[in-house]
């Protein structure tokens, strides 16, 4: 018999976990993974950008919920506690191969083959990039959460633990850090290429 011929299909999230977690009868936890696989892996995909990689991440990170989900307490949606989890086991993993990663990225990228209209597509990502990395784990997961996924205020703090007046403290001191640091990569660029045209300048007022 088919998980959905039970009509496991009308268990919300929540009772199929304290099914599965009372009767350890892996139906209940199939439902589960039919519901979230191909959204947990389209997240990982988001990180890592790799299809193997990503489905690699998805396995583990279902193995881990497996492991973890008695310890689900619905303070929060499954869905929210469940993507909390994705989240911090790709960053996890991101950090694990930073190096590894960019080393791979930059033996990718050829900047004399790109058409010359990218250049400055180019330059802002690398300026974000920058600007990103000056960022915490948490303030990296909250901002993708609120900006990128679209969580609710409600979901974050549900899922960090916080206050919903903490969080949006939180958003608002990380947008104000993370321009900050933005604009001062934007500078830093403007001033070197004034450093570069000064210094060409003065070599073709000296090569005659």
């Amino acid at each position: 018999m088919s998980v959905h011929s039970i009509g496991l299909s009308h268990y919300t999230d929540e009772q199929l976990v304290r099914l599965y977690v009372d009767t350890q009868r892996n139906t209940f936890f199939e439902e589960l993974y039919e519901r979230y696989a191909d959204k947990v892996y389209r997240k990982c995909l988001s990180f890592v950008k790799d299809q193997a990689k990503a489905e690699d991440f998805t396995h583990d990170i279902f193995l881990k919920l497996i492991l973890r989900v008695g310890t689900f307490n619905e303070s929060s949606k499954f869905s929210t506690w469940l993507f909390s989890i994705t989240y911090n086991y790709c960053m996890d993993q991101l950090r694990v191969h930073k190096k590894q990663a960019e080393d791979e990225l930059d033996e990718t990228i050829d900047i004399a083959d790109e058409p010359e209209e990218f250049d400055d597509i180019e330059l802002e990502a690398k300026k974000l990039k920058k600007a990103l990395e000056v960022l915490s784990h948490d303030e990296r997961t909250i901002l993708l959460m609120k900006y990128q996924d679209g969580f609710s205020i409600r979901d974050i703090a549900d899922t960090f633990g916080f206050t919903e007046s903490a969080v949006k403290m939180r958003l608002k001191r990380t947008k104000e850090k993370l321009k900050k640091r933005y604009l001062e990569t934007i500078v830093l660029v403007v001033l070197l290429a004034s450093q570069i045209a000064i210094l060409i300048k003065w070599w073709l007022n000296h090569s005659h």
